[in-house]
């Protein structure tokens, strides 16, 4: 019960990743804020736990995440906990690209990580303690074809987790990026949907596809995640700040 009577907040709660770290802080005694724009689904997974709070959040638009998150501390403290892991990641090979795909990818990804930093942090008084995650992904160290707005969205989280990890050296709030690969989650299984039907495969060899943008050529797991996030979190990483943590089965920069 190490973050017993902590208040922590995770953007796209509801599902994948998001959900894996959520149920993992409230194990650990947190009170888990849950964010995403479905609220049914959310009302169901805190439903079934004491310590998740369900909240309708639009990380893509700034009066949501503000009222939201100052709302969220009212009701259950600081956020002391904020993993940002909300995005979207929707291919397009860089000649069909749209501005207006562009700039949904950046609301997303980007927007929305900066507002839920800067609405987190502002819950917390001077000298306070405070973990920030970002969830940024393999694409945010390496290139990703067919994926330009993606992997420039996913640059950009480790490029603000590097700037803020400087802003606020030397106090007790920390900032630090987890780069997945491909993990077996909602995302991956739409996406193994839409390979198989473009190219004329069966879903298995559409996954193994997939697989193979990890380095041991394996999906990863949820937990392998959230033993990262969790770990992050301790005390034990108290001077881990600034850090990009690839977690994709080998080397990728």
């Amino acid at each position: 019960m190490e973050h017993k009577g902590k208040h922590a907040l995770v953007t796209g709660g509801g599902t994948g990743i998001g959900l894996g770290i959520a149920m993992a802080l409230a194990g650990a005694g947190a009170d888990v804020t849950i964010t995403g724009r479905d609220l049914d689904r959310l009302q169901k997974i805190a439903d079934g736990h004491p310590r998740l709070h369900a909240l309708q959040m639009d990380v893509s638009a700034e009066a949501s995440v503000r009222d939201g998150i100052a709302g969220a501390a009212a009701a259950r403290g600081p956020v002391a906990i904020c993993v940002a892991n909300a995005g979207i990641a929707e291919p397009a090979p860089f000649k069909h690209e749209t501005l207006d795909h562009w700039r949904s990818i950046m609301a997303t990804n980007v927007d929305g990580v900066f507002l839920t930093f800067q609405a987190a942090l502002a819950t917390l008084g001077p000298g306070d303690w405070g973990r920030m995650i970002g969830i940024s992904s393999i694409a945010g160290v390496r290139g990703l074809k067919h994926a330009i707005a993606y992997t420039a969205s996913k640059h950009a989280v480790i490029g603000m987790i590097r700037g803020l990890s400087e802003e606020y050296m030397g106090g007790d709030v920390t900032f630090n990026a987890l780069c997945p690969g491909y993990v077996d989650t909602p995302i991956v299984t739409r996406n193994a949907d839409e390979i198989a039907t473009r190219q004329g495969i069966t879903i298995t060899e559409a996954r193994g596809y997939l697989a193979k943008g990890n380095r041991h050529r394996t999906l990863l797991e949820v937990d392998e995640i959230t033993g990262a996030a969790m770990w992050l979190c301790s005390h034990a990483a108290r001077s881990v700040n600034g850090q990009t943590i690839q977690i994709a089965g080998g080397q990728v920069s």
